[in-house]
């Protein structure tokens, strides 16, 4: 039991891991080949990981499209919607003021703030969503193997998932290249 906000907050952002089976690859072609032939033998919910972004590897686990652009897109426009909104209060409603015979409130005029929310609405909920997503932050993730922030590939696949059965694939892992097959926690 923690005894102090501290450590109860370091609980909360600390990931639980899961045991499982690895398999860790040189090759990022191989990675991806593995990832489409782990998926088509009936392999639910297992992770890649690499330390560049793989092209394919999406397509090759079944991942759907990220519904982050479209948190970017609403976002966005209710920023500009906002911007609108309140230029329009500010100088028509609030506070009128007459010059020069110019108009109370015009679009021209408010361009770079109504621009300035759209922006920053856009894009401060377009992280939120990414750490949201992601789960982060995370304190102490588990290190499956060093390298591969640097040079190595793996696939991760958790006891329990659906299509999960060790000896097999452990055998498929072998049999598309894998350099190293071995239980892991991640």
């Amino acid at each position: 039991m923690p005894k102090n906000p501290i450590e109860t907050l370091e609980n909360l952002l600390r990931p639980a891991s899961k045991p499982g089976l690895v398999g860790i690859w040189m090759d990022e072609h191989k990675l991806v080949d593995a990832a489409q032939k782990v998926r088509e033998s009936g392999v639910k919910n297992f992770n890649a990981i690499s330390p560049f972004p793989l092209h394919g590897i999406d397509d090759a686990m079944g991942i759907p499209r990220s519904f982050i652009p479209w948190v970017t897109f609403v976002m966005g426009l209710t920023g500009c919607s906002l911007g609108v909104l309140f230029t329009w209060w500010a100088s028509a409603v609030d506070w009128p003021l007459i010059i020069g015979g110019k108009p109370m409130w015009s679009l021209a005029a408010f361009i770079p703030v109504i621009f300035e929310l759209t922006i920053l609405f856009a894009a401060l909920s377009s992280v939120a969503a990414l750490f949201f997503l992601a789960g982060l932050p995370k304190i102490d993730p588990v290190i499956i193997d060093p390298d591969l922030t640097s040079h190595k590939f793996a696939l991760f696949v958790p006891e329990g998932v659906e299509g999960y059965n060790r000896q097999e694939l452990e055998q498929l892992f072998k049999e598309m290249g894998a350099d190293e097959v071995r239980s892991a926690e991640f």
